[in-house]
């Protein structure tokens, strides 16, 4: 029988429409989450250029996030990050299936292609009413 990877430790925001952000809290659970965790299509956030979480952002099946989600989904990766007290900072998005490991990086380290930068200002969302 093979054993289940272990699930990563995250931050977990419920969004409009059935969308869900997860934060990952540690380089380990980056990993786990960024490259086992994450369906191919999930999209994957990470503020640009700092330390911070990696976050994904997942939602009913085949529907495509709206602006206002991913906005929202880059304001978390920005506010789980070094850059948390800046006023707008830039954070890198793509699509799951273009984040990998480079060989022998560190935890937490990854490799990203096709990406999108979104500027927003490091925010949670507000909890449902």
């Amino acid at each position: 029988m093979k054993k289940q990877p272990p699930e990563p430790d995250v931050w977990k925001y419920d969004l409009a429409n059935g969308w869900e952000a997860l934060a990952g809290r540690t380089d380990d659970d980056n990993d786990c989450l960024s490259l086992k965790t994450a369906a191919p299509n999930d999209l994957w956030f990470h503020v640009h250029g700092l330390p911070g979480s990696h976050v994904i952002l997942r939602g009913p099946e085949s529907e495509k996030a709206d602006p206002a989600t991913i906005k929202a989904a880059a304001a978390i990766a920005a506010w789980h990050s070094k850059a948390r007290n800046a006023g707008t900072v830039p954070v890198s998005c793509t699509e799951a299936k273009h984040v990998s490991k480079p060989r022998g990086a560190k935890p937490g380290t990854v490799h990203i292609k096709r990406e999108k930068t979104i500027k927003v200002r490091p925010a949670l969302p507000d909890p449902p009413a």
